[in-house]
């Protein structure tokens, strides 16, 4: 989420003496040390330990990570408790998967929205988990000093592996917890986290997705926007209040804390910040680094990903039993290619290459200036340019390998089957070939659940036409080539042939073979005899890529200890890696371009201005244009007119989907839910003039809850705070003259 457009004065994020008050995503344990003083001189009214604390119940409390994984790290999205019963509000497009995975044609939760009316009627979720952060630590001088750059990767990974493990074994000797250890600064620093993750998380709420997802792909990324962008669900614990696994008995989570939710509404230059779990950032990256990502990485993904989201897209609106088959897919891609082909507009209007390039030649004269540094630091740079040559070099051959291998759904399911057949091949007679075959039954049955054959089929007949045409002749397997030889280079007809003659095309085969699973046939099988060629090219072009990689990330972490030693009075803020983080900033408009103007803020009005019903993007709910024209918004509007969505300068990026918009009394105001698209190389280059988070307003949420569903329930469970008091100017200074008077 974030930033573009022809203008950067200077580059803020490394030549500034200090940080901009709303750039960086900063560790919540620095906070009263770093930022506290600048969130009150912006209108912060919490202490330092309401915001952070150990001890006490604090606003990190109040928010949770989102994972599929189980445990914590790789958070998808973020989400804030409501409520004293674990009430969870995030993004729509973040809850989006689990909804689609609950929709059927018979029950469309997509098209028509689904509200919990009572707990009983809340939908588990398997797999998905609400992490809770508890408290971190630095160990850096636990683990620093007993590394060297002498050491090769391995050898430098596997001895932090082995401190990072007995730090925390002696941080959780009972187990309860999880815990991680994790670098910063590109492993300059280390810091241990302790985190509580509940197992237990159902679904509560979600709008129809012609609110939650309303401008669909055309409005993604794009300001003005008017999405109802949120999603409810609810976190359970065991009736002792610990993590548990889904079971009837299990009751609602007491949190330690949970968010009011505000009415007053926002205006421009009020104070706010963003809790949340941010992905990935990569600010400190080289002018190499920019150059790779512009010219090879970016543009691989946009062309590779638009060829399957052109098939899939065709399919699914031939057929709405496909559509929802592949919605949270689609989506999910969708997103991605539209993302970096806006980060490579960004990277190149912003001329951020230059910019990092001066930065670099500013450090090399500082280099110059000291035998030590040159010592140490002489080499980085040519390091950083040697790497990336290599890994652009690879690149285009490894990414088509990736794609081909698995772009394909039906090469990716093949995968699965690599356990079973060296069971089968050497006759096990453990039972692990039954027990195999009962997961595979599992795995089947999760696949098929959202795949449609026809689709994919078309989807493997051009991809294979893309990996035949562009990965270089001996980079190719020769079974590949030899299939291609065999079908004359026809992928149409290849494509019908191979999902005739495979298995793994539906469901049914797959189970009738788990039934009497065969050698011969798993090893004849030619979905599974492609896969694997396809899989061991790939890990070929996969060791020289890691390679390059390692020596990327060696010199990337001296470059980064250099900038820092450089700039000793510069308040450095670490990359995002999925740990917790605060931003703050301010609500506010601003210039996308010569003559454009963007107000800060987007009504319901705007939602009817762009009704198109012939577009499915933009489709409007006919309740939603009855409360619209009766202007029946309640305590949720302002007069006549109901906010939609709002704009902050706040620093976020992907895993914020979700975060809880907090102002100064830590009440919520919004969720986050996208960055602008002028702004959308804000991962490598934050740009202060065109930097703003778009964010769905907490009124919006509560009218649709409130209003559109009439799910009472949930709004009687709410703290909910009144509207702001508009105190008058002349009543404002006769109460500054009566302090004055009494001073």
């Amino acid at each position: 989420m974030k930033r573009i457009v022809l203008f950067i004065a200077s580059f803020v994020l490394l030549f500034g003496s200090s940080v901009k008050a709303d750039e960086g995503m900063w560790l919540p344990i620095f906070v009263e040390r770093l930022n506290y003083t600048d969130m009150q001189k912006m209108g912060l009214q919490l202490t330092a330990e309401e915001i952070y604390s150990i001890n006490n119940s604090s606003l990190k409390d109040a928010i949770v990570g989102l994972s599929t994984s189980g445990e914590p790290g790789g958070y998808f999205c973020t989400g804030g408790i409501v409520s004293d019963k674990g009430l969870l509000f995030t993004n729509h497009h973040c809850g989006y998967d689990i909804i689609q995975k609950h929709s059927s044609i018979e029950h469309d939760y997509l098209a028509d929205g689904f509200w919990a009316m009572s707990l009983e009627e809340e939908l588990p979720n398997e797999r998905l988990t609400a992490t809770f952060f508890l408290r971190m630590e630095d160990v850096t001088d636990s683990i620093i000093p007993f590394l060297s750059d002498t050491m090769s990767a391995s050898q430098r990974s596997a001895k932090i592996r082995e401190i990072s493990n007995r730090l925390k074994k002696n941080a959780d000797p009972d187990k309860k917890y999880y815990v991680n250890v994790t670098s910063f600064f590109g492993g300059n620093e280390y810091y241990i986290f302790v985190y509580e993750v509940f197992r237990d998380v159902r679904l509560v709420g979600a709008p129809p997705s012609s609110i939650g997802k309303y401008g669909g792909d055309t409005d993604n990324w794009m300001w003005p926007r008017h999405t109802g962008d949120f999603s409810i669900f609810r976190v359970y614990t065991a009736p002792d209040g610990t993590p548990a696994d889904y079971a009837k008995e299990n009751v609602p989570l007491v949190p330690k804390h949970h968010l009011p939710v505000s009415i007053a509404g926002v205006e421009k230059g009020d104070f706010a910040m963003i809790w949340g779990y941010p992905g990935n950032t990569d600010r400190y990256m080289s002018s190499y680094g920019v150059d790779f990502q512009v010219n090879y990485f970016g543009p691989n993904i946009v062309r590779l990903l638009g060829e399957q989201l052109v098939i899939w897209k065709e399919d699914m609106s031939a057929d709405r039993e496909v559509g929802i088959k592949y919605a949270s897919k689609y989506a999910s891609n969708a997103n991605g290619w539209k993302y970096y082909l806006g980060e490579q507009r960004g990277l190149k209007r912003l001329n951020v290459k230059q910019q990092k390039e001066e930065l670099e030649s500013r450090f090399m004269q500082w280099v110059a200036e000291d035998a030590e540094r040159q010592e140490k630091y002489g080499g980085v740079l040519e390091g950083l340019k040697s790497g990336y040559e290599q890994i652009s070099s690879k690149f285009g051959p490894f990414i088509l390998g990736v794609l081909g291998a698995n772009s394909p759904e039906i090469l990716g399911f093949a995968q699965s089957f690599g356990t079973l057949a060296g069971y089968l091949e050497n006759k096990d007679k453990t039972g692990a070939i039954e027990e195999t075959a009962a997961e595979l039954r599992e795995v089947a049955r999760e696949h098929f659940k959202n795949y449609n054959t026809p689709t994919d089929q078309k989807v493997f007949a051009r991809m294979m036409e893309i990996y035949a045409g562009e990965m270089p002749a001996d980079m190719q397997p020769q079974g590949f080539k030899d299939m291609v030889a065999k079908y004359k280079g026809d992928f149409k007809f290849m494509a019908k042939d191979v999902f005739a003659k495979s298995f793994l095309s539906s469901e049914a085969k797959v189970n009738a073979f788990l039934n009497k699973p065969s050698h011969k046939v798993i090893s004849k099988d030619p979905a599974i005899i492609l896969s694997n060629e396809l899989m061991g090219s790939m890990i070929v072009l996969a060791g020289s890529y890691r390679a390059a990689n390692a020596e990327i990330s060696k010199n990337n972490r001296l470059f980064i200890a250099g900038l820092r030693e450089m700039m000793p009075d510069k308040a450095f803020y670490p990359d995002a890696n999925s740990t917790m983080r605060l931003t703050y900033g301010s609500v506010q408009d601003y210039k996308g371009a010569d003559a454009v103007y963007y107000d800060y803020k987007t009504r319901l009005s705007g939602v009817m201005e762009k009704e198109d019903p012939t577009n499915e993007e933009f489709i409007v709910p006919e309740r939603l244009k009855e409360l619209y024209a009766k202007k029946n918004y309640g305590r949720y509007g302002a007069g006549n007119k109901l906010i939609v969505n709002f704009l902050t300068t706040n620093d976020i990026t992907g895993g914020n989907s979700g975060s809880p918009v907090i102002n100064g009394r830590g009440e919520l105001i919004g969720l986050a839910f996208d960055g602008n698209w002028e702004a959308m190389s804000g991962n490598i280059a934050y740009e202060p003039a065109l930097q703003r988070t778009i964010c769905v307003d907490s009124r919006y949420m509560l009218f649709i809850i409130d209003k559109y569903a009439g799910a009472q329930n949930l709004i009687n469970e709410m703290t909910i705070t009144p509207r702001r008091i508009k105190v008058p100017k002349e009543k404002i200074l006769q109460i500054q003259k009566a302090a004055a008077a009494t001073n």
